[in-house]
């Protein structure tokens, strides 16, 4: 190539922009050797589901794979809507021994009391009238029992006598039956006397003290859950419950099950309570009562099933679901909720083949059971899954 020696200056560009280009060329060759090998990504056929992985692939070592579960589960149950209830054997009301004025009430709405303890004090005139009673048949008794004294001397002077022919056979038989009537109505002078004595015991009242007032006591121990006086007022009713107590250390729960599905509860057999109070929770109850009749409007028969309460947190009026279960197991396939993955309308899990192969695998959920779900179909006891880290093998499908 001949360069025309008027151009010196356009000779010089050119060999500048040749050097350019070759320098430009070695420095991209140095780009693109790094000095360590890239891992390859995990490679997944979404048709058949196989997802393949590399050995030294990071993500393998934030994967967690385990076996699937067995769990021994009632071959068959029923659940049905319940709610908790008070036991009534457990309910107790303190009404009025008789009528007055309300002086003090000792307690107040949701108070812990103890059977005796004070709860309402009265005034009465009730009080004085049974006192009255009481000295009134005391005195018949000290009367009664003079008579008796009085009866049995001259009965013995009438027998000194007759043995002496001093007087009549006559009168010494009117004797014996004078001192005969006289016992007798000791007697009933004594009985008068008890019943006084044992109403003021009733009332709570001591003997021989006036102007006492009643005290009206709880009938069991337990919480104050009604109360219905205040202090002043007059209460001539004494049918009508003043304070209600109920002891909810052992409550019921009751519900309504099928007719259909009543075969699955028996008596004396467990439940397993679930409440929407207490999320996650269970509480392990035994069934006390099943109704001798079905319901003709639902169809249902009622069961009732008592269970502990010790703290107090199971509360009257709360709403869950009892679960019945019938006699036999059977080991159920159980995987923790992580495993499972959605894939389309449809749950899967990741089956470990072998190292670094995973292969999708449909599964057919049955019931949630400690965090995770029974399975009705796909796997068996014993088999691998993947329960953390199956974002990345999905992500590869």
């Amino acid at each position: 190539m001949k360069l025309s020696r008027r151009c010196p200056g356009s000779y010089i560009l050119f060999c500048l922009a040749v050097l350019a280009g070759t320098g430009c060329g070695a420095s991209k060759k140095a780009t693109a050797e790094p000095g360590e090998k890239a891992s390859a990504p995990p490679v997944g056929d979404k048709k058949s589901g196989l997802v393949v992985m590399k050995p030294d692939a990071p993500e393998l070592s934030q994967m967690k794979i385990e076996p699937v579960k067995a769990f021994a589960l009632p071959a068959e149950e029923v659940t049905s809507p319940a709610r908790i209830e008070i036991n009534p054997n457990r309910l107790g009301h303190a009404i009025l021994p008789a009528p007055g004025r309300i002086v003090q009430v000792l307690v107040k709405l949701g108070d812990a009391v103890t059977i005796g303890e004070p709860v309402v004090t009265i005034q009465s005139s009730v009080v004085a009238e049974a006192q009255a009673s009481l000295v009134q048949a005391e005195a018949g008794v000290r009367q009664a029992e003079l008579a008796v004294s009085k009866s049995e001397i001259d009965l013995g002077r009438l027998s000194d006598l007759f043995e002496h022919q001093a007087v009549a056979k006559k009168e010494v038989l009117a004797a014996q039956t004078t001192s005969a009537l006289v016992k007798a109505s000791l007697q009933q002078a004594q009985s008068a006397r008890d019943q006084a004595k044992g109403r003021l015991q009733f009332l709570g009242l001591k003997p021989n003290q006036f102007d006492q007032t009643l005290t009206v006591t709880a009938p069991i121990s337990g919480k104050v859950l009604e109360l219905s006086v205040v202090a002043g007022e007059f209460r001539n009713e004494i049918n009508t419950p003043l304070i209600s107590i109920a002891d909810l250390s052992r409550v019921w729960a009751t519900s309504e099950v099928p007719e259909s599905q009543i075969r699955f509860c028996r008596l004396g057999g467990t439940a397993t309570l679930e409440l929407i109070a207490y999320p996650g929770e269970q509480f392990r109850a035994r069934v006390t009562r099943i109704a001798d009749t079905v319901n003709s409007d639902t169809r249902t028969v009622k069961v009732t099933a008592e269970l502990e309460n010790p703290n107090g947190r199971l509360r009257p009026e709360m709403f869950g679901r009892l679960r019945y279960a019938a006699e036999g197991t059977m080991d159920t396939p159980w995987v923790p909720e992580n495993a499972v993955v959605r894939i389309g309308d449809k749950d899967f899990v990741f089956l470990e083949e072998s190292k670094g192969r995973f292969r999708s695998t449909p599964v057919q959920l049955g019931k949630r059971h400690q965090e995770g779900y029974t399975l009705i179909s796909g796997l068996t006891p014993g088999q691998r899954v993947v329960t953390q880290g199956s974002i990345y093998l999905k992500a590869a499908l």
